[in-house]
């Protein structure tokens, strides 16, 4: 279990302890497809102590071990495609250097970075670039053996085409190839069975947040539990050794507290554990390295009850937490006037808590594609009574934003030269900023009504979450609040935020839909919708916003801030109302109606003008790995170090290799 424990070799740092980022580092890594792959900096990562670099250690080992847990839950052949790919790649009897091998090439590298056969975003099944006929041919002189009933599911447009369906009207568990639920089980018996089962109590477990709904020989419903012993336990074994492992290192007594409550739910897979781990988990303010470990989102269940894993390995930027903490210390206030009806806005914020971190290891379905904010936990009732935790990654962003220099972009998409000025001297300081806004207050603004549940919008919960916290950050940060309290330097530095918003949520976000597809995911959804209302919304006459057309090309055109600023409140304000009454129809009408189909005239004119630009529309990371140097007399650990050199296929065949512990059947 711990044999890759400690690595005995020389490691290169490329920190540099006069700059908080390297001016010198390398962040491209390869492109392929419609991906990116970047690496990301760690800077202050050497300034840590060596208790602090052994704990970020031994989270990140713990954070790895989860790997194949999510290929797992994202489809049930993802594993045996996954591995029977990596070992014809290894394997391969002929030269290299053909069209079908670089074929074969680009669809293993899809396959890790979506962990699975299911685009990233879209959820759209991507076929092979190769024939079958090849593939079977290949493995065959390779030795490579393979269960055969994964062919259609590769090869077969017609075999699980969406990762998760939200069509509607249809049996969303049957038309979904998500592996949340076992083969027969239909929408109807899994949300009877979750009715049968829910908790009322003032303190309610997330009844199937951990397990896998399946039916045994009877034909009966029932539990299969992520945990030590039961489901997915051979990796789970190894994320409770590192977790075990990591405790030796924490920072202070609350620390080793979360580290016992999550290895004891770990093991016995007991939701009421899962609650107290959360619970200790917001209450550790003082320690400075901090992680996310286990089954969390619950986006990809269709039904939106089983939590996907996902583990990120952190530690606080101290000098950019100042700007976090100064919105969290005035969370009441921002609450207080927001736009929204009185009897929907909490009393008493309790407990927002948010900083700026710095991510030292992605995992799960933070990776290779990652968040750039997270607020945490997901339980509302824990969220009112002890508060949350709200982070803005800064080193991701910081990645993307180098990244994009030069690229071309603004000046395509960008109305003028005047925009373009604007949002280079504010478009990251208000991208920074807006995250915190959406992360820090306005995932945790508003109240529920009484009797109303989290699952209440169902299928379009978490876009009407993510639209209501995206309002939230834009309605503030056009406030006066925001120059103030020195976290905008001037009144017109959020135009840079605004014209982002809506260019992306109307116009540029589309490259990312194929053609003649709608928009499945979640936080395209949100931007869409916004971005649609608004337009639909316009005083008619005076056209706040608008999209015009000028030699052939679209762009937009904001004629009047304010008035723009008043249409996100008025938006914010239905759609708080919404969430709070559990308002189904509503947001089934607003989801339907703004969000899901898209233009296809102007779909066409960005996909082909952002082709000529050569660009990836999508982009994620390769990790930094993690070097542990001792003394080799008496074995004491000395340091631990970052190596930066891995590429992008080398990362995945070595996470293949030695961090895959799950049967290819589960």
């Amino acid at each position: 279990m711990n044999k890759h424990l400690f690595i005995c070799v020389a490691a290169v740092c490329v920190l540099c302890g006069c700059n908080r980022h390297n001016q010198s580092f390398q962040y491209n890594v390869d492109k392929f497809y419609d991906l990116e792959i970047l690496r990301y900096d760690v800077p202050e990562f050497d300034q840590l102590t060596i208790l602090q670099k052994q704990l970020v250690y031994c989270l990140s080992e713990a954070a790895l071990w989860g790997r194949d847990i999510l290929f797992d839950q994202n489809g049930r052949y993802n594993l045996r495609i996954r591995r029977a790919c990596e070992d014809l790649y290894l394997n391969y009897p002929y030269e290299k250097g053909t069209e079908d091998f670089a074929a074969f090439e680009c669809y293993l590298k899809r396959v890790w970075f979506s962990n699975g056969i299911h685009h990233h975003y879209s959820e759209d099944k991507f076929l092979p670039e190769f024939t079958q006929e090849w593939f079977v041919a290949a493995c065959e002189k390779a030795g490579v053996t393979y269960d055969e009933a994964i062919l259609p599911v590769m090869f077969d447009p017609a075999v699980m085409p969406k990762r998760m369906s939200q069509q509607d009207g249809v049996d969303l568990i049957a038309e979904s190839a998500g592996n949340y639920y076992g083969e027969g089980v239909t929408q109807a018996e899994a949300e009877a069975w979750y009715a049968a089962h829910k908790d009322n109590s003032s303190e309610p477990m997330w009844i199937g947040l951990n397990s896998q709904l399946v039916k045994n020989e009877d034909g009966k419903i029932e539990e299969r539990v992520y945990k030590v012993g039961g489901l997915y336990g051979e990796a789970l074994e190894h994320v409770v050794y590192w977790l075990k492992e990591a405790k030796k290192y924490a920072e202070n007594e609350q620390q080793q507290i979360v580290l016992d409550k999550l290895i004891a739910f770990n093991e016995t897979g007991d939701l009421k554990l899962f609650n107290e781990y959360c619970i200790a988990w917001v209450k550790d303010l003082d320690s400075r390295v901090d992680f996310v470990n286990g089954f969390t989102e619950t986006y990809s269940d269709p039904l939106g009850i089983t939590g996907t894993w996902e583990s990120m390995v952190n530690f606080k930027d101290l000098a950019a937490t100042k700007r976090t903490q100064l919105i969290s210390d005035n969370a009441q206030w921002f609450e207080d006037n927001s736009p929204t009806d009185k009897k929907y806005k909490k009393e008493e914020v309790k407990g927002v808590t948010a900083k700026v971190i710095t991510a030292a290891i992605l995992a799960g379905d933070c990776y290779p594609a990652t968040p750039i904010g997270i607020n945490l936990p997901n339980a509302n009732w824990i969220r009112k009574e002890y508060g949350s935790k709200s982070v803005t990654i800064d080193n991701l962003m910081h990645a993307y934003n180098e990244a994009a220099k030069g690229n071309g972009f603004n000046e395509e998409f960008m109305i003028d030269d005047e925009i373009r000025g604007i949002y280079e001297q504010y478009g990251a300081m208000c991208g920074d900023l807006h995250t915190d806004l959406h992360e820090c207050v306005g995932h945790g603004s508003g109240k529920l009504m009484p009797g109303v549940t989290k699952d209440a919008l169902k299928e379009h919960a978490s876009t009407i979450e993510e639209a209501r916290a995206d309002l939230f950050g834009l309605y503030y940060l056009a406030d006066p609040k925001l120059v103030e309290l020195g976290l905008l330097p001037n009144k017109d530095a959020y135009k840079a935020g605004y014209y982002q918003q809506m260019m992306n949520g109307a116009m540029t976000q589309l490259v990312r839909i194929e053609p003649g597809k709608d928009i499945e995911e979640a936080h395209m959804r949100n931007r869409q919708l916004i971005a649609n209302w608004v337009l639909a919304h316009v005083t008619e006459g005076q056209a706040e916003v608008e999209i015009i057309e000028r030699d052939g090309k679209h762009y937009l055109r904001i004629n009047d801030y304010d008035g723009l600023r008043r249409l996100y409140g008025e938006l914010l304000a239905e759609i708080q109302r919404i969430t709070s009454e559990g308002d189904y129809v509503a947001a089934k009408e607003m989801v339907e109606t703004y969000a899901v189909k898209v233009n296809q005239e102007l779909h066409e004119e960005i996909r082909a003008r952002y082709a000529k630009l050569n660009l990836a529309p999508y982009k994620g990371f390769v990790n930094p790995r993690y070097i542990v140097e001792r003394d080799c007399e008496s074995g004491i650990i000395t340091d631990v170090k970052l190596d930066f050199t891995e590429g992008y296929i080398e990362q995945h065949l070595r996470y293949s290799r030695d961090y895959s512990p799950l049967p290819s059947v589960n």
